[in-house]
């Protein structure tokens, strides 16, 4: 996708930082042709830009500044001015995240990242995990889906006694409790851990099976309703300087970051995930859980999402009502 801004927007840029009032430095970890950077990060700079009349450029720095479970505190301690990551990068700092990460709350990453967006800036930054930054947005990846060597897909204990590769935190949960036997390792390991029978399968969303090559590793996929996880990200900005720009720029920012962005997030991962379950067709048999599956998973799970919500509570936001806002915006967002 290409993104033009107007021509006196791009006189601007072209000027170069001389002419801006305002540089801003973009930590990045992904490479550049990642969708998340692609199609997300470099629009918000283009869009920030356009919005304050070049004031405020953005700059993506060509080189990682570190490991992406640090990127939070490269924005509060202002080694970068912008910074994004997952919150489950760093475990047990971010307990607000759980509310959008836990099961069966919807098929799409756009409708699950706006709502969660709406509900974080109602009730859960009450809790103050991000008190040290501006929170640019906050959104999650498609839904995360079942995915086996051969074998029945219409099982109920589909997962039972399969070796699941997870990332840990509530996936590693969520394999446990529905009988699998966790393969701790990395993403970038996934293929290895499958093509040397070390894992049967793994639970990932569309796009990630595409991405990492495991297409032909893979017999089946079952789709779970809602997904059977998500995985939530973050997009911070250090504090001070926020607070340095005019009250006019910081108005303009707001006008393109918040839902917008989390928004234009959710969207790039329903694109990819359609890309990547169009790549399977012929390839990976993808059918829909059974109503026996769902029942039996709902069950089994409730266990997950109840001490998840108890968490959100521990820091002084009324977990439960803060997940029946998540739901109720994701009911609003669907029926529109």
């Amino acid at each position: 996708m290409k993104h033009l801004l107007p021509a006196t927007a791009l006189s601007l840029l072209l000027a170069g930082p001389s002419f801006a009032e305002t540089v801003l430095t973009v930590a990045n970890w992904l490479p550049p042709s990642h969708p998340l950077v692609s199609e997300v990060i470099v629009p918000m700079t283009e869009e920030i830009a356009e919005a304050t009349g070049g004031e405020v450029v953005a700059n993506i720095l060509p080189a990682p500044l570190g490991p992406p479970g640090a990127h939070f505190d490269f924005a509060v301690n202002g080694v970068a001015d912008i910074t994004f990551s997952v919150q489950g990068y760093t475990p047990g700092r971010f307990k607000t995240t759980n509310i959008a990460e836990i099961p069966f709350l919807s098929d799409s990453a756009e409708v699950t990242s706006v709502a969660y967006w709406r509900t974080w800036d109602a009730m859960l930054k009450d809790a103050g995990e991000y008190d040290q930054v501006k929170v640019l947005a906050v959104f999650t990846h498609g839904p995360g889906e079942i995915f086996l060597k051969d074998t029945d897909p219409t099982a109920v204990d589909l997962m039972k006694g399969q070796k699941i590769r997870v990332g840990g935190g509530i996936v590693h949960e969520i394999a446990t409790k529905l009988g699998a036997v966790p393969v701790e390792g990395p993403s970038s390991k996934a293929y290895e851990l499958l093509s040397q029978g070390v894992a049967d399968g793994i639970l990932f969303p569309y796009e990630s099976v595409s991405f990492f090559g495991l297409i032909p590793q893979l017999d089946i996929g079952v789709s779970v309703p809602g997904g059977l996880y998500n995985t939530s990200f973050y997009i911070v900005m250090n504090k001070a300087k926020y607070d340095s720009l005019t009250p006019e720029q910081q108005a303009a920012i707001d006008s393109v970051t918040g839902e917008h962005l989390s928004r234009m997030a959710g969207q790039m991962w329903d694109r990819v995930d359609a890309a990547g379950l169009a790549a399977m067709e012929g390839k990976i048999a993808v059918t829909p859980a059974t109503e026996e599956q769902m029942t039996s998973w709902k069950a089994d799970l409730q266990p997950i999402i109840d001490a998840k919500l108890a968490q959100v509570s521990e820091t002084g936001v009324d977990g439960p009502a803060a997940y029946e806002m998540m739901l109720s915006e994701i009911a609003k967002l669907s029926a529109e």
